[in-house]
């Protein structure tokens, strides 16, 4: 915005370094560098000389009134304002040394001494003046947040990604350098600063990377409009800014090649070359930079002087206090003239006469009497006589509402607002205000006062234009590069496209907030539209006398809409929210207006125009424009305010700014560095102040749209829908006009008047070409050339659906029969003219001979004929019947491009256009009788139509829709303009006549398509593409006879041999093909089958499409050739993944291995059943070349002559087979009874083999096969879980079908019921299925996290796993019931688990902070750790339950290790292995599972040599275990003395027994009589009698005898302590605590054990230690006795002594114990066979374990970190402590 200085006639000097004379005072510089020098004298005598103040700042007033106190800067004040809290004098010195003033309790005490509300504190706003209420501590950053080193928060991954997100910078302070560059897919384009988009909006005018890099070296770039200059990156900016001197394109291209005539008759050349319009020429403002047009000036005009001067006759200023003070102040003497009043001075003055005359105040000055006025007054022209100053008709003294009164003035705040303690300004109430911008990318927030920065949205395309809704808590936005508005909620959620079509560049937006409405403007279609805030019921507002709309703001409590076009003609406007009073309210001095905000409690609007580089404001009205801030405003884009502070964006800087909203000054820099700043609005409820909803509770009674206008509403209906009263729209559009724009087709309705057009909203229309309609069912149809197919969806977008999508190159042209419901189209890259229905079934060539390019299409369903247009060599037109009969060529000559086609019904004519011939024309329906129409000014048309008496047009060059008189081609109008990529048009309506003809009844007969033909023929059936007709004339054959079937990648096609002419047919499979390589045909049954390599599996379905299903679905890589054996009903196939011929029944099921061995890729296959052979080679069937042309071709099969072309432009063609269905198939070899076969019959040469699935032998009798494999090896490998049989030496992998597999890691087996037992640690789940993937069921399915380990003991049917999620060790009865934890103390990261039912042992390993291996008894008890020392992650875990030693693989020391079962004898058994992870034993044999060879291994387990390769190739091995006979031996428990005699299986059985006897409940199992009688007794049993195994000759009956009497003995014993126990309760010590005791056998029966609490006979025979914690956090030790077996505290040194009592009492017969660690209680027998001496040394052994299980030697920590699992987030080490 340009204004005028007007310079004053004083001395002045245009230096930037001023020097005036030593008489004269300089005066400040000027913004402009202008210099201005007044007398010396002038200054500090209260009088405004410079105009600035300048002359007066700083100085001292010679006296105050006694009634005024004198500020420390000069000025008078009233005395009454000091200390009352206002800055009454500017320099707050009137509010210096004031008592301090108490506040209210819901204040906040200012160190300045005011009072502010409590609220104010800490909310980044400076209240009290001073900052003393922001004096608080930094909040603390949350844990996804990064802390910048001033102390603000960014979001974490925020840090070190190349944006500059810390306003100092510190988040990309120390990154690494070796970040890798981001790459593109083939799918996007990369953007000068790194960031890719979709490569489709390269070059299409967007700027979508933001720095127009994608619009760079786009020679085939779309021109700009007509008015406009495109720049050399594709920028399209105004005409005049062509070499005008600034740099208006982003790469300066609109400077370059400047010659010095380039300005205009209405523009002024600077000495710089620049333009600027010639109004600027001597305004006193130097616009061209160098001053140049504001030489050589005249002083033309009246200048303008400061409020409080005095304008001389000659020009100058003075001081409105020189005027008649006797001076000639002004040189000219105007101020001392009679005309100014000034009474003549007698000398005799004097003020303390009369107060000098002086109205108020009156002083001294050389002499003479001036007056002076009190603050609040100013002096009247008489010099005496003094006025109220109206202090609220200047700019800025309130924030907002202003009430002058005499002397003085009071400020007041909106609603929402409440004065600050300075008494002016106004601060909002609610919440601190968040400043919300779009950044491209991203949607991000910032506090102004705090500069913390938030992320709200991320991952955008182009976000733009934004706005919010803030009672909804909804957030808008538009997407540039999208085209499109979207939303989400505030918290950033649940974000949802609004508007999805339509769009070209929706650059501004804004939310109606009082009736929920959504406005928006785009500058591509020239439109200011509405909706309500989900995109429904939307309207175009605005489309006449617009250019490029851009910022929109709106007043909903006024009613009325505001925004800015930065076309050719720029200018902000405003109208009523209906769209009504529409009214420009500024046009001068605006080049490109961008940003727009309005300030609804100032009432007033700011702009921000980025041409020109100011922020202007003015009233609503327009009227009171100003200039805000005029310099360092690079590009501004957008534009807030709020309170009395402005914010916008600038590109060039990339930052947020602010300032104050009525001066311009207190600039400052929010943020800065951003990626690149767009919109901006202030988040704040203030912002979106209530107010009265016009449209009320019901809409206003609308049935479509309520727009508020000034003073009431209107109803409105969506584009193109007319009104039926006041008050409702129609549901429905009767007729309009129908075009095609490529990427989007649209309607213009004739139902209204306004003819704006409408986006009708269907997906994914990337190149539509042709159209049309079909009224009966509402439908429109069109042609996509890019993605070669056929559409439809209903008139208004709904019931979309492809019609046609295969064999299609370029359909160009489109025609409906509305009569039989039949579709024709011309390809114009397969030049055939087909048909189907219009559902795109039973579809046919009709034409495919003579054709060049055919174009356009139409039918005549009246007359039977079809006519098209041809572009070839020989352009022409033809007709012929719509049956493809009596063709013809109607018209041949003068002819270019004959593109649009229509019939006029009613004259029998028919028009075309002629892009060449740049003409319409028209001729009879035969060709005769041929006229131009329109012959000028038609620079392209395209597409034409007929409604009426009007002909409709497009024109690709004009870029616009054209109609004239269909008769005379007069009367041209133009309905649309600047409308890019014009194509068809139709007008829909429902009027077409009715014709009746013979497919109306029963098809006519037909069995598929009944087509229309000339009278008197009148139709003609047909039969789809490659069937024959039969001799009937009306039925068709079943199928193809004789066929090429082919695949490519993504569909299986089929060429007829049947019929004259090649044209492929899709096989409808209704099923998602990626990657078809080969296929095979059983022509037998009419069926297909097919291999994809990237689904990874074998399909088959019938020749019709039916009867899809998948056979082959587990085990497959790369399936390159595939052969059907349709007389042996077998299916055989290769494999260059695995390298493997396999072989199975048609339907999948018994899958063989055929051949395994020295092949290197086998490819193609082919069978001769007849001899019984199997051929394969390492080609496919369709040469190279032919692969890369994309073409079949066919040649003699003798000699390779004759060589034609079959079909052409393939794209992904792959194999080929040739079928003949009428040739017989041949003699099957294994026809009779599957050849005796049980399973495979495979025939050979000489005669036929049975043969076995895979890893399954062949019985002796060399026809039966048995169901499963005796051994062999069980694995996981996370989706699946597979077994390698080891009774056959293919070692090939065999899937076993277990259904909803996720992430299987281990794995065991259990072979009494033959299950598999497996964990997935995606579901948390330990499963269980049969072994053949059968009757799969959950045993645990709740309370896991990471189950890492799975055992199963067979012999007593438990189910053992690790939990590294928990840290625990769990037991359960095999179906899941009685779930224990056994172990949860001391384990970190417990990995592998293994049992050894016959010992009752169980094995760990714990690859924590401390790595380890334990054991411990079955039931938790006697826990051992058996190897600590040089272990890094051991993962797996095997037992040779025939050598006694264990087996591990350790992941991070690479190598194989093994020990006896006490962790003896330890020995690196391969030291060498990659990264083991399972590994299980059989026979001579380790196997192991290895992630990074991705293997399955095996190795010697004697030597650790012969080191092989199982299995290789297999992502995501997990657990490995063995399934054999041999592996899982003891199935039962063993009887009481089966082969060992143990006191621990002895008190085991006993006490299993007593539990399950239910009057024995109540005994204590730990008493003396019980515990130790029992177990004595049966351990001398076991020694008196023998043991025999149950597989010898026999047991005596003496043995039977005695085990029957020792029971009897033992009944009695405990019935006889039953009663004595009774007898004796009244003695029960009730001293005695309970502690509840889990059976060994896991089930839930308890026993009670008594807790000694007082002495009792020393009987002890364990000394056991337990860790406790002090007050000193030390350990102690107390002391343990062990009373009856049970471990008991004690503090009595003298019961310790009993112990040699024990030992030399009970020798090594006893040395049971329970040690209290917890609040579990162990009942441990153990073996009798030990002597004294080994006896104490086990004991000294478990008082260790007992004390501190792990206070072993530690183990050094292993270098790395922990394993990685592959499944689940590594946890933290837990220290012991912790745990």
């Amino acid at each position: 915005m340009k204004f005028r200085v007007w310079r004053r006639p004083q001395i002045t000097l245009n230096s930037t370094e001023c020097s005036c004379g030593r008489n004269h005072f300089t005066c400040a510089v000027s913004a402009f560098g202008e210099c201005t020098c007044i007398p010396a004298q002038w200054q500090c005598d209260g009088d405004n000389d410079c105009g600035d103040h300048s002359d007066e700042d700083g100085c001292m007033l010679p006296t105050c009134s006694p009634l005024d106190f004198h500020c420390d800067n000069g000025k008078c004040i009233r005395r009454s304002w000091v200390c009352d809290g206002d800055n009454d004098c500017e320099d707050d010195s009137d509010e210096q040394d004031c008592p301090p003033r108490e506040c209210e309790e819901d204040e906040f005490s200012c160190q300045n001494g005011y009072c502010i509300r409590s609220l104010w504190h800490c909310d980044g706003d400076n209240d009290c003046g001073d900052n003393s209420d922001e004096q608080c501590d930094m909040r603390k950053c949350s844990e996804k947040e990064f802390r910048c080193s001033d102390g603000s928060c960014i979001a974490e991954h925020w840090f070190c990604d190349g944006d500059t997100d810390c306003k100092d910078g510190s988040d990309e302070e120390n990154c690494p350098s070796d970040v890798p560059a981001a790459t593109c897919s083939l799918e996007e384009f990369q953007c000068a600063y790194g960031r890719c988009i979709l490569d489709i909006y390269h070059c299409d005018g967007d700027d979508d990377c933001g720095d127009w890099s994608d619009e760079s070296d786009c020679s085939s770039h779309q021109p700009c409009r007509s008015g406009e200059f495109m720049c050399n990156s594709g920028l399209c900016i105004n005409a005049g800014w062509r070499c005008d001197g600034d740099f208006d394109c982003d790469d300066q291209s609109d400077e370059r090649n400047c010659t010095t005539s380039m300005c205009t008759a209405d523009q002024f050349r600077c000495k710089s070359g620049r333009c600027v319009r010639l109004s600027w020429r001597c305004d006193g403002e130097d616009d061209c930079s160098d001053n140049s047009d504001e030489e050589n000036c005249e002083n033309t005009g009246t200048p303008q002087c400061a409020p409080d001067q005095f304008l001389c006759g000659n020009g100058r200023c003075i001081g409105q206090r020189k005027l008649c003070n006797g001076a000639n102040d002004c040189g000219d003497g105007s101020d001392e003239s009679p005309h100014q009043n000034c009474r003549p001075r007698t000398g005799e003055e004097n003020c303390n006469v009369n107060n000098g005359g002086c109205a108020q105040k009156c002083q001294m000055v050389r002499g003479m009497v001036q007056c002076t006025c009190h603050t609040g007054y100013r002096l009247l022209e008489d010099g005496r006589s003094c006025q109220d100053v109206n202090e609220c008709a200047e700019e800025g003294y309130c924030s907002q509402g202003c009430t002058n009164s005499e002397g003085g003035f009071q400020c007041w705040c909106e609603q929402g607002y409440e004065l600050r303690p300075d008494k002016r300004s106004c601060k909002a109430l609610g919440p601190e205000p968040v400043l919300l911008f779009a950044n491209r990318i991203d949607i991000r927030q910032v506090l102004p006062h705090r500069s913390e920065y938030t992320l709200l949205l991320n991952n955008l395309e182009n976000a733009i234009a934004l706005d919010f809704h803030h009672s909804k808590e909804l957030v808008f936005w538009s997407d540039v590069t999208l085209d499109r508005i979207m939303r989400a909620n505030l918290n950033g959620s649940n974000v949802e496209e609004v508007v999805s079509t339509g769009l070209e560049s929706p650059g501004g937006l804004a939310i109606d907030w009082i009736h929920d409405k959504l406005y928006w403007t785009d500058s591509g279609t020239s439109r200011i539209e509405v909706a309500n805030l989900d995109g429904t019921h939307r309207k175009v507002l605005l489309w006449q006398n617009l250019e490029k709309p851009r910022a929109i703001a709106l007043h909903p409590m006024e009613g009325t809409i505001y925004w800015t076009d930065w076309g050719n003609t720029p200018r902000i406007e405003y109208s009523n929210m209906d769209g009504s009073n529409r009214r420009i309210i500024a046009d001068t001095h605006l080049f490109w207006p961008n940003g727009l905000t309005i300030d609804y409690a100032g009432h007033r609007m700011y702009w921000v125009d980025a041409k020109h580089h100011v922020i202007e404001r003015a009233d609503l009205d327009g009227q009171n424009r100003k200039a805000v801030i005029s310099q360092g405003l690079p590009h501004p884009f957008a534009i807030t305010v709020f309170e009395d502070s402005l914010y916008w964006t600038d590109w060039h800087t990339k930052s947020i700014n602010s300032a104050n909203k009525f001066t311009g000054k207190n600039q400052e820099i929010i943020r800065n560095k951003l990626h690149f700043p767009m919109d901006i609005h202030t988040l704040h409820p203030q912002r979106q102040p209530a107010g009265r909803n016009r449209c009320g509770a019901n809409n206003g009674g609308c049935t479509h749209l309520c727009l508020p206008s000034s003073k009431d509403y209107t109803c409105a209906c969506p584009t193109g829908f007319r009104k039926t009263s006041s008050h409702a729209c129609a549901q429905s559009l009767d007729k309009f006009l129908l075009f095609a724009r490529r990427m989007d087709i649209r309607r213009i309705s004739f139902d209204t008047d306004d003819l704006s057009d409408d986006v009708i909203p269907l997906a994914d229309v990337r190149s539509a070409v042709a159209l049309d309609w079909d009224s009966k069912d509402d439908y429109v149809y069109w042609t996509d050339v890019s993605t070669d197919s056929i559409s439809r969806a209903k008139w208004d977008g709904s019931s979309q659906e492809v019609v046609v999508d295969t064999s299609l190159e370029s359909p160009a042209g489109l025609a409906i029969d509305w009569v039989t419901n039949k579709l024709y189209w011309t390809d114009a890259g397969t030049d055939r003219i087909e048909v189907s229905n219009t559902d795109g079934t039973m579809r046919t060539v009709l034409i495919w001979e003579n054709l060049d390019r055919p174009r356009d299409i139409v039918v005549d369903p009246v007359g039977g004929f079809m006519y098209w247009t041809d572009w070839g060599a020989s352009p022409k037109i033809e007709r012929a019947g719509m049956d493809a009969s009596n063709r013809l060529v109607i018209i041949s000559s003068n002819l270019t491009w004959p593109n649009g086609l229509a019939i006029d019904y009613e004259s029998q004519r028919l028009y075309w256009a002629d892009a060449g011939m740049k003409t319409i024309e028209y001729a009879s329906l035969d060709g005769s009788n041929r006229k131009v129409l329109i012959g000028s000014n038609l620079p392209h048309p395209f597409g034409l139509t007929l409604y009426g008496e009007r002909i409709y047009w497009t024109d690709w060059q004009a870029k616009s829709i054209q109609s004239a008189d269909r008769r005379t081609g007069q009367a041209r109008e133009t309905l649309q303009d600047n409308l890019e990529n014009l194509m068809d048009i139709h007008v829909f309506h429902r009027h077409r006549p009715p014709v009746h003809t013979a497919c109306d009844v029963s098809n006519g007969g037909c069995s598929h398509l009944c087509l229309l033909a000339p009278l008197p023929k009148g139709y003609s059936c047909t039969c789809p593409t490659g069937i024959n007709l039969q001799s009937d004339g009306k039925t068709c054959s079943p199928g193809m006879t004789s066929f090429l079937i082919f695949a490519r990648r993504t569909d299986i096609r089929m060429v007829s041999l049947d019929i004259p002419y090649f044209a492929d047919v899709v096989v409808s499979v209704n099923v998602t093909m990626k990657n078809t390589i080969a296929i095979g045909v059983d022509a037998h049954e009419g069926k297909v089958y097919w291999s994809d390599s990237t689904l990874r599996k074998i399909s088959r379905a019938a020749l019709d499409g039916s009867q899809f299903e998948d056979i082959i679905t587990t085990g497959l890589l790369t399936t390159d050739g595939l052969a059907v054996d349709a007389i042996g009903r077998k299916i055989y196939w290769t494999d260059t993944g695995t390298n493997r011929i396999e072989v199975g029944n048609l339907d999948g099921s018994m899958r063989k291995v055929l051949v395994w061995q020295n092949l290197d890729s086998p490819r193609a296959i082919a069978l001769y059943h007849e001899m019984g052979l199997v051929l394969s080679r390492a080609s496919f069937a369709i040469g190279s070349l032919e692969q890369r042309e994309h073409n079949i071709h066919r040649a003699d099969k003798d000699t390779g002559a004759n060589v034609i072309l079959v079909r052409a432009n393939l794209p992904g063609l792959m194999d080929i087979q040739a079928v003949d269905r009428a040739r017989p198939l041949g003699f099957n070899k294994c026809g009779v009874r599957n050849g005796g076969c049980s399973h495979l019959c495979l025939p050979h040469p000489t005669g036929f083999s049975c043969a076995c699935p895979t890893g399954i032998q062949l019985k002796r009798d060399e026809q039966t096969c048995d169901s499963s494999p005796e051994t062999y090896l069980l694995f996981s490998s996370r989706a699946s879980i597979r077994r390698i049989s080891l009774d056959t030496s293919d070692h090939t992998d065999v899937h076993i079908p277990v259904p909803e597999l996720n992430n299987v890691i281990s794995l065991d087996y259990d072979s009494v019921d033959g299950k598999i037992y497996y964990t997935d640690v995606f579901l948390d789940v330990i499963r269980r299925s049969d072994l053949n993937g059968s009757n799969m069921e959950t045993v645990i399915g709740q309370g896991l996290k990471t189950t890492d380990g799975l055992a199963v003991d067979w012999v007593a049917r438990n189910l053992y796993w690790t939990d590294t999620g928990r840290n625990t060790i769990e037991v359960a009865r095999l179906d899941g019931s009685s779930r224990k934890v056994l172990i949860n103390n001391s384990l970190d990261e417990p990995r592998a688990i293994a049992v050894f039912p016959k010992k009752g042992y169980l094995f760990w390993t714990d690859w924590g902070h401390i790595a380890k291996i334990e054991r411990a008894n079955l039931d938790g008890s006697e826990r051992k750790i058996l190897i600590n020392t040089d272990l890094g992650w051991p993962n797996g875990l095997t037992l040779d339950y025939d050598t006694r030693r264990i087996y591990w693989v350790d992941a991070h020391l690479d190598r194989i290790e093994s020990c006896d079962l006490n962790g003896k004898l330890r020995q690196v058994l391969v030291s060498q292995v990659s990264h083991p992870f399972a590994l299980t034993q059989q026979d001579r044999w380790i196997y192991w599972t290895d992630w990074q060879t991705k293997s399955i291994q095996r190795v010697d387990k004697y030597s650790g040599r012969n080191k092989e390769t199982v299995l290789a190739n297999v992502e995501g091995l997990m657990d490995i275990i063995v399934v054999s006979p041999q592996r899982q031996t003891e199935r039962t428990l063993e009887p009481l003395c089966y082969c060992r005699c143990q006191a621990r299986l002895a008190s085991f059985l006993i006490l299993k027994l007593l539990i399950h006897i239910p009057w024995a409940h109540s005994l204590s199992a730990c008493d003396i009589s019980v515990k130790y009688i029992l177990t004595v007794f049966w351990y001398r049993e076991c020694i008196k009698y023998p043991c025999y195994s149950l597989s010898g000759e026999g047991l005596h009956v003496s043995y039977i005898i005695g085990g029957l009497l020792s029971i009897l003995f033992i009944l009695l014993l405990i019935a006889a302590l039953i009663i004595y126990r009774h007898n004796k309760s009244k003695f029960t010590d009730p001293g005695l605590g309970n502690l509840t005791y889990s059976n060994p056998s896991y089930r839930t029966s308890t026993q009670e054990v008594k807790i000694e609490a007082i002495p009792k006979p020393t009987m002890y025979n364990q000394l056991c230690y337990k860790k406790e914690t002090g007050p000193d956090h030390s350990y102690t030790k107390e002391k343990i006795k062990i009373v009856e077996g049970i471990c008991l505290l004690s503090s009595d040194e003298s019961e310790w002594d009993d112990l040699k009592q024990i030992r030399s009492s009970r020798g090594g017969i006893l040395r049971d114990h329970v040690c209290m660690k917890t609040d579990t209680v162990s009942i441990q027998a153990s073996s009798g066979s030990l002597d004294d001496t080994e006896t104490e040394q086990l004991l000294q052994e478990e008082q260790s374990e007992c004390s501190s299980v792990n206070t072993a030697a530690a183990t050094p920590e292993r270098r790395g970190s922990l394993p990685d699992t592959g499944w689940k987030h590594q946890r933290k080490p837990s220290t012991e402590s912790e745990v």
